[in-house]
């Protein structure tokens, strides 16, 4: 087990969304959440008190948590050194990054001989079956987006929590990284060896209630050509009832991907709901969720209007308004 609370490094990250994984700890479980650790140059700012290692361990914290991730999952060279103080400061580390903390003789030899634990998140710990498709009991709704990072984790997690507000029975399925440090359990879907992958989901979600909902957590696009992979793994090992379409409308190009627009809400919907109904023939979509975190309060409550209206889907942005009209609406199927 992963020892909290947190202190939460950052890096040198180039900007708050390659923090996102410090960022999700932060806003759903802030109680593990001790400071932030900022190196010189860093643009994330979580609005933690700004601690150094030596403060954070006055303050209780017991494991650095890495929650910056760049582009490729890189243990970055300069990052080692503060790595290897926190170790020897007495902190365990922790990281959701496919270069893995026990892959670094330097970080390995220094942990053994202070004591600490190397925890990394994205190893699949078990040996997950081939996908059979066949229809599981209980019900699964998965959150699919016009891009990567635009709030697939977030409307999930809101959702489980509007639906457990709501005397429903529902369970928020981890396939990512952040989602595993947050929940402490999950599939790390990114670093499943392809030919498994939908099978891990199914496993993932196996038979439950009649009345039992899984909000599985979204990855990727099915439109980005970096990460395509994993949604189809999603749609098709997920074998969901309900979909939800995710999108950040302030965007001028896929994450990553200059040469690439962002697909509109309708390509997303028509294509992802052609893919679920493979596995899944009844399959509908149920809502809309906006990430208006660069948008005044005016401009998103407008713009969800527009989008429900052109749609004629409830829509919503779950972390600023609330998740419970998209509860509704898997509560009506």
């Amino acid at each position: 087990m992963i020892e909290t609370p947190y202190l939460l490094f950052l890096g040198d990250a180039p900007d708050s969304l390659a923090a996102k994984v410090a960022q999700g700890i932060k806003d759903w479980r802030p109680e593990n959440c001790v400071g932030q650790f900022r190196m010189e140059g860093c643009k994330a700012d979580l609005g933690l008190t700004d601690m150094s290692l030596a403060e954070a361990k006055v303050a209780g914290a017991k494991t650095l948590v890495i929650g910056v991730a760049n582009r490729g999952g890189k243990i970055s060279q300069g990052w080692k050194k503060v790595l290897v103080a926190a170790l020897e400061e007495g902190f365990d580390l922790a990281s959701g990054l496919h270069n893995l903390l026990r892959n670094e003789p330097d970080l390995v030899a220094v942990a053994e001989a202070c004591g600490r634990s190397l925890h990394d998140v994205r190893v699949p710990e078990v040996e997950y079956p081939i996908a059979n498709g066949e229809k599981r009991s209980g019900k699964r709704v998965l959150a699919v987006g016009t891009d990567c990072s635009v709030g697939k984790m977030y409307t999930a997690l809101a959702l489980d929590k509007a639906m457990r507000e709501a005397g429903m029975k529902s369970t928020f399925r981890a396939t990512g990284q952040t989602g595993i440090l947050i929940t402490g359990d999950g599939v790390p879907l990114d670093a499943v060896i392809a030919d498994f992958m939908a099978g891990s989901i199914e496993w993932l979600t196996p038979d439950n209630d009649a009345d039992h909902w899984d909000i599985i957590e979204g990855q990727g696009s099915l439109f980005h050509v970096s990460f395509s992979g994993v949604t189809m793994a999603l749609i098709h090992g997920g074998q969901p009832d309900a979909l939800i379409l995710c999108h950040e409308p302030t965007r001028a190009h896929m994450r990553g991907l200059p040469g690439y627009k962002l697909p509109t809400l309708e390509a997303v919907r028509d294509l992802s709901l052609q893919l679920a109904k493979v596995a899944n023939p009844a399959c509908v979509v149920v809502g809309v969720s906006i990430n208006t975190q660069h948008m005044s309060e005016a401009e998103a409550t407008a713009y969800c209007a527009e989008v429900e209206a052109r749609l004629g889907l409830p829509t919503v942005d779950p972390f600023r308004h609330g998740a419970g009209r998209l509860a509704e609406a898997v509560a009506a199927l």
